[in-house]
């Protein structure tokens, strides 16, 4: 059995009632924290046992190593210009959340005067009905609300078309520190506008729990970009969660290059008819590293499709795991959906673990998944040889083509060209650093 948190000797001394309660903020936000801390409390932490958890590396959390980042580190460097990433200099706003809290704070006086909202939610008259509209509670979304010091909220009012991103950069700083960011994106009725996120951080050992929601209202469309670059040393445990209205649409993609283990679990529930959500990922892990996705395609619109692709690649002795969900629910008749995940693995010590499932309660409907997990086609790797490329710049290429069909899909050129920068430096360093390499085993299937 799980070890209860209040337990004796269990997990967590740091993250408590009492230590949420000194947390300070508007009476809403400090009575949701108590009640969320209870809850936490009062239940348990997950394990691989958990079909959700399996193959991750949850056991290896120690809670008790970190602590919440005090007040007065949270705003700590908010106006470095580094931490802004490439290609997001025209923006509509601009958010800089320092440890969990959102530290700076710019909006277009223009969009602002008509009507859109980019604050922090303890400054907001209604913040308190804004949280939680799209998020399933578990135990580590408990503990986000339990500890959260700020929330961002973006609220695009009904019919606004915005042309530039809303930028939303997060920076973790502090050996161990534990972040507890929440982000709000609440798209308005045939609106549209495009919202980034990117996080960083400093070479610290540090634990992360972010938490996102994407409420996309009717025939409105959302573009959704999240790019993990953090440092070596954190581990993280991450949620995003989406409503998609009738005949919204909602391309959500998520870019993961940093982190020891970094876990992003994406429910998207399309629940209006004639909805759409497009869901998008790349990762690339080296090292030690872990990258864990968990995703659900949950239908309950007529009508309604979604579309998910995930192509990861590992090297050296990293690892990946994709488990993911298509549901069908019985009043969602006429539903087109489809998963596909697909991994390269580099080296002969790196693993991929791909796991898709369907769960279909009615008929009508169009459904498939995919996945496969195996080295580099040979064929490619000779081709590109025989007209003389080096082995390593032939394993760049053949890398980068790979990521393409994903990275096209991404908003924003400037920031895509940036991040396939990122992505050949890796490579590159990788090269100058061979690990063992060579055929290795994987598995296929579809």
């Amino acid at each position: 059995m799980r070890p209860r948190i209040r337990e004796e000797g269990s997990l967590l001394k740091t993250f408590t009632p009492d230590a949420a309660a000194t947390l300070g903020g508007p009476d809403w936000l400090r009575a949701r924290r108590r009640a969320a801390a209870e809850r936490f409390a009062a239940g348990s932490l997950p394990d691989a046992t958990e079909e959700i958890w399996r193959y991750s590396r949850i056991g290896e959390l120690d809670l008790d190593a970190y602590r919440p980042a005090p007040a007065d580190e949270a705003g700590a460097g908010a106006a470095s210009p580094e931490l802004l990433p490439e290609g997001t200099g025209d923006r509509a706003a601009l958010v800089v959340v320092q440890n969990g809290r959102p530290a700076r704070i710019e909006v277009d006086p223009a969009l602002a005067a008509k009507g859109l909202v980019v604050a922090d939610a303890a400054d907001l008259p209604d913040g308190d009905d804004l949280l939680g509209r799209t998020s399933v509670v578990d135990a580590f979304t408990e503990l986000n609300t339990a500890f959260l010091p700020g929330v961002t909220v973006v609220r695009i009012p009904r019919g606004m078309v915005i042309e530039r991103p809303i930028v939303i950069v997060h920076h973790l700083d502090g050996d161990g520190v534990a972040s507890f960011s929440r982000t709000v994106v609440l798209a308005g009725e045939s609106s549209d506008a495009t919202v980034i996120e990117h996080q960083s951080s400093a070479d610290v050992a540090a634990f992360s729990d972010p938490v996102v929601e994407l409420d996309v209202g009717d025939a409105a469309n959302l573009r959704y970009l999240n790019v993990q670059d953090l440092g070596a040393k954190v581990f993280q445990v991450g949620y995003q969660s989406s409503r998609v209205g009738r005949d919204a649409t909602l391309r959500s993609s998520v870019v993961a290059l940093g982190g020891d283990y970094a876990r992003v679990r994406t429910d998207s529930r399309i629940e209006g008819k004639g909805g759409t959500s497009y869901l998008t990922a790349v990762y690339f892990a080296d090292g030690a590293r872990m990258h864990d996705f968990r995703t659900i395609q949950d239908h309950a619109g007529p009508n309604s499709t979604s579309d998910l692709l995930f192509k990861g690649a590992v090297s050296d002795h990293a690892r990946s795991v994709y488990s993911g969900l298509i549901r069908v629910r019985k009043e969602a008749r006429g539903t087109n959906a489809f998963q596909t995940n697909r991994n390269l693995v580099l080296s002969d010590g790196a693993g991929a673990e791909s796991v898709p499932n369907l769960e279909i309660e009615t008929n009508d409907v169009v459904c498939s998944h995919a996945s496969a997990v195996g080295p580099i086609d040979d064929e490619q790797r000779y081709y590109l040889e025989s007209r003389g490329i080096p082995p390593e710049v032939a394993e760049r290429l053949i890398v980068l083509g790979f990521f393409s069909e994903v990275l096209d899909r991404l908003p924003l050129s400037e920031t895509v060209t940036g991040l396939r920068a990122t992505i050949v430096r890796r490579l590159a360093e990788r090269a100058s650093h061979p690990g063992p390499s060579g055929p290795p085993s994987g598995t296929a299937g579809a």
